[in-house]
């Protein structure tokens, strides 16, 4: 069979009679992080001793190794494309595995022509592969039928895949899990994942929690998700409404460093932390920020205000980048980048979220803002890609490698989160900030990893607070 060639590689096979004894074909391939990745998720085979470098560390070879079907793939790659090429069908393999693959190794797959068998067109192949120093890695014996029809077809295409990897979370987690855990008041945990969540985090040393809510209710779920809460305090709290308020007594009290919302509303809560009576209330807005592990982003990406603040002034605004500062400084970021976006890079006076932005750049400036450096208007693609940065003429200390995204508005910030989470896989943390004591504020939709994340998050935060502010992080 032969098409006429389009434009790329075409793919050439050889028939029966083309082939005799002693030919030979090859290709080579260097085993990387995404090969095994991909060959996991395709095969199912998660056999930690091929993607967990500490569980490796502690087998035979002392480090991660490549599937050993993986080199054996590249055999079958061989035969399918190369020698006898498109056409064959292939009948059996025997394989002995003689080393160890491991990242980094380039690996040459070779097969050679054994024996012909022309009553059936029947071919059997040496298949064997060495690595970069020539020693044999793999060894075998392959059965095929030779094709006889000439076939020239044009390589498809292969789609475009790239590995998402989620791991910026995991740092913070295994950082968070040395020390004390705060005390954290759990809001209304009345619902399985709530529930499930809080025992978690208390497992990881995250949070020491006490569950505020209906105590029959809180069991009966508990129970119903097979959840033992043995050594967890419950505070009693008839509904909702009571246990924001009680968690918030709670807090001032000093009985609690930490609130984290359960399964009420966060205006619930909110208004609970807020209420005048409360104290709670500092001299800054509270704000929300999403601390992103986006896959295609080599860092936390902070996105604010997207929950609270629904058309925040200049003054709100430089409350919420404060806020934002002083969160991404306790986590472990020396001077984090704020670019203060908006639909263009250029201050426009039809546009008031530039002006806005502009403001913030002159405010960091001349210290209104401390602890970070602060540019905008920037565009969101000039503000996360340098490349993009670059061919707009854009000099800017922050332009392409923003930590912190400060949206004109709620809106605007929302529809980015979201579209981050949907479209770019991110993962996403929640906390609200700027009141007395910080606040997980999750989503119902959220994960079990992304609330686990937003626990660890605030126990970084708060061992932060309680190092260089002392006292000051509790309420008495």
């Amino acid at each position: 069979m032969s098409v006429a060639p389009e434009a790329g590689p075409v793919l050439r096979n050889r028939t029966f009679d083309e082939i005799a004894v002693g030919d030979t074909a090859s290709l080579t391939r260097t085993v990387g992080r995404d090969d095994i990745d991909l060959f996991a998720a395709v095969s199912g085979d998660v056999n930690p001793a091929h993607l967990d470098s500490a569980f490796a560390a502690t087998g035979l070879f002392g480090h991660v190794v490549a599937h050993g079907m993986w080199t054996a793939a590249l055999i079958s790659a061989v035969l399918g494309t190369r020698l006898p090429g498109p056409g064959t069908v292939y009948l059996g393999q025997d394989l002995r595995f003689i080393k160890p693959v491991s990242l980094g190794d380039t690996i040459t797959a070779t097969v050679t022509v054994a024996e012909r068998r022309p009553d059936k067109r029947i071919l059997t192949l040496d298949t064997r592969c060495t690595n970069q120093h020539g020693a044999e890695v793999l060894t075998g014996t392959a059965t095929v039928i030779a094709p006889d029809t000439k076939v020239e077809w044009p390589q498809k295409p292969l789609p475009q895949i790239s590995v998402q990897r989620h791991d910026l979370f995991e740092g913070f987690i295994a950082r968070a899990r040395d020390g004390a855990p705060p005390r954290t008041a759990v809001v209304h945990p009345c619902s399985s994942d709530a529930l499930i969540a809080a025992v978690k985090m208390r497992e990881l040393g995250l949070i020491d929690p006490v569950l505020v809510g209906p105590e029959a209710r809180i069991r009966e779920i508990a129970a119903e998700a097979g959840v033992a809460l043995d050594g967890m305090a419950i505070e009693p709290a008839a509904h909702s409404h009571a246990a924001a308020a009680r968690a918030v007594e709670l807090v001032v009290a000093g009985k609690a460093e930490v609130l984290m919302k359960g399964s009420l509303h966060t205006d619930e809560l909110l208004a609970a932390v807020l209420a005048p009576a409360a104290g709670l209330r500092t001299e800054r807005r509270i704000s929300h920020i999403h601390v992103m592990d986006v896959p295609a982003y080599d860092k936390p990406l902070i996105v604010t205000d997207a929950a609270i603040n629904i058309r925040p002034t200049l003054a709100h605004k430089r409350d919420i980048c404060q806020n934002a500062i002083d969160f991404v400084r306790a986590i472990g970021v020396e001077e984090p980048l704020v670019a203060a976006l908006a639909a263009v890079e250029k201050v426009n006076d039809k546009m008031p979220a530039t002006l806005e932005a502009a403001a913030l750049t002159v405010m960091a400036l001349r210290g209104q803002i401390t602890g970070g450096k602060v540019d905008g208007p920037l565009a969101f693609d000039n503000a996360i890609n340098r490349d993009a940065a670059t061919a707009k003429g854009i000099v800017s200390p922050v332009a392409g490698q923003a930590d912190i995204l400060l949206v004109p508005d709620l809106e605007a910030g929302n529809m980015l989160a979201r579209q981050l989470v949907y479209f770019a896989h991110a993962d996403t943390a929640g906390l609200v900030l700027g009141a007395r004591v910080p606040i997980i504020l999750t989503s119902r939709a959220d994960s079990l990893r992304a609330r686990v994340a937003s626990a660890a998050l605030i126990k970084l935060m708060c061992a932060h607070r309680i190092g260089y502010w002392g006292s000051e992080s509790k309420i008495h």
